[in-house]
């Protein structure tokens, strides 16, 4: 997969950063002022870390853009200096299953729990149990009577 951005340190303008035709220029602005990049004027598609201070908070600053940007599911390619772990793949979203997973997800679980209306194992169904002697059934109605 191509790379969207590309971040790096320049010795005229601190971290910069230049996104790669992989993304709309339009977006590409939008993402990096985000993320607190300024246009260089005379380099176009060329930005700066905006404000940079000392040259410890811009690299911090510059690594924290290339960790937001690659969570956005954006590429980065950056310098050593400000993404020193290699190239991990970012977390994607959970997908939600769709219909056919779910159902065929609801019907394994169906398929595995007994069900509320059914008798357990253990019990005998009605039709299994012996009948009453036929002496006791007349002597039990003889005496309601």
């Amino acid at each position: 997969m191509p790379a969207h951005f590309h971040i790096g340190l320049s010795d005229d303008h601190g971290v910069v950063a230049r996104a790669t035709p992989a993304v709309s220029a339009h977006l590409a602005h939008w993402y990096l002022t985000a993320e607190q990049f300024d246009p260089v004027p005379a380099a176009p598609g060329l930005y700066r870390l905006a404000g940079q201070g000392s040259d410890r908070d811009a690299r911090r600053r510059g690594a924290q853009a290339v960790r937001d940007l690659r969570r956005a599911g954006f590429t980065v390619d950056a310098d050593y200096a400000l993404a020193p772990a290699p190239a991990v793949p970012t977390p994607q979203p959970a997908r939600r299953p769709d219909l056919a997973e779910r159902r065929a997800r609801i019907a394994r679980a169906a398929a595995r729990t007994p069900s509320a209306h059914t008798a357990p194992h253990h019990e005998a169904s009605p039709a299994a149990l012996p009948l009453p002697a036929a002496s006791a059934v007349h002597s039990v109605r003889g005496q309601s009577r």
